[in-house]
């Protein structure tokens, strides 16, 4: 009888270590379970963190920005100087202003600008876009709407537009050219400083700020600028016709601004009127969609630390070409 009872005990306790090493082995399973199940979590959030960044990031969202599906008046925004890798730039508003009159859904086109001008050659580039996409799209016309500003380069832009618009109080005008520099001559003298500047090309260093002018590079320049300048009043005339009153007015080309009132007078505007008067009664589609391309914050965050660094060392520097300004 007694070894029946120790067979059952014995067998009692070898049913409880198996079961115990079931349930450790059952909780060891299902905490790998449930970390692999965190693990997976946590990789999924991370992946649609970055995929949430590389969007972000993406030059794509501006393309798409401006889709749409019902009859709109497109707004492209001219804001700042007008340069090559800034938001103004010449490719950035070429691609806007593509992108608007390409979609069949464009009743009219606003160019939104507050600027005070810039380079010559991006503001050109321009220019001869609007007056191509107008002749490729006749249907679609285009209205220059200045807001606070729309000086020099960016009046240039707009007097390839149908029609200008600005408020009483805009400064518009400033037809004219300028190239700022300094000199370091004196400075250098009463510092004990030699600039000593090895160039093959006579005039190679003409520009150079740390070196007295010459009479004869002076009047070089000033002809580059004049060469400009004509360039310039040739656009605006062209594009402005017979209702710029040049003839009474020939300062209009002097560089001088005027308030809008004053404008209208002149011939530098067609009337006065906001983004959404224009839009409303002058297009007739108050529906207003936007096609500025937007940078993504990477290309400014590159901006600011490769391109402005480079133009403010060529600045300080002295080499500076010539500005709509």
């Amino acid at each position: 009888m007694a070894d029946e009872w120790k067979a059952s005990a014995a067998a009692d306790g070898d049913g409880k270590s198996w079961q115990l090493l079931e349930k450790t082995l059952l909780a060891g399973v299902q905490e790998q379970r449930r970390a692999r199940r965190w693990g997976i979590f946590f990789k999924l959030l991370t992946f649609i963190y970055i995929f949430g960044a590389l969007a972000l990031f993406s030059p794509m969202l501006a393309m798409k920005k401006g889709a749409t599906t019902g009859s709109h008046t497109a707004v492209i925004e001219v804001r700042g100087m007008i340069a090559d890798q800034e938001s103004a730039s010449a490719d950035n508003i070429v691609s806007s202003l593509r992108a608007a009159f390409e979609d069949t859904n464009t009743k009219g086109v606003i160019l939104r600008i507050n600027s005070p001008g810039g380079s010559p050659v991006q503001s050109g580039y321009i220019y001869d876009e609007i007056r191509r996409l107008r002749a490729e799209y006749p249907a679609i016309k285009l209205y220059a709407v200045i807001t606070d500003l729309g000086a020099s380069g960016a009046y240039y832009i707009a007097s390839a537009a149908d029609e200008i618009y600005a408020d009483k109080a805009s400064l518009v005008g400033s037809i004219g050219v300028t190239a700022a520099t300094f000199g370091f001559v004196g400075v250098m003298e009463k510092l004990g400083v030699d600039r000593r500047v090895y160039t093959s090309g006579e005039h190679k260093a003409f520009l150079d700020p740390f070196q007295p002018q010459k009479a004869e590079e002076t009047k070089f320049w000033q002809g580059v600028l004049e060469t400009t300048h004509r360039q310039f009043i040739a656009s605006v005339k062209q594009g402005r016709g017979e209702r710029l009153k040049d003839a009474e007015h020939p300062e209009l080309f002097s560089g001088l601004v005027w308030s809008g009132e004053q404008a209208l007078k002149l011939g530098l505007v067609d009337a006065l009127g906001n983004t959404s008067y224009v839009a409303r009664e002058v297009i007739g589609e108050k529906e207003i969609v936007d096609f500025t391309v937007q940078e993504s914050p990477f290309d400014k965050f590159a901006k600011t630390l490769g391109a402005s660094m480079a133009e403010r060392i060529a600045l300080w520097m002295g080499f500076q070409g010539p500005a709509l300004r």
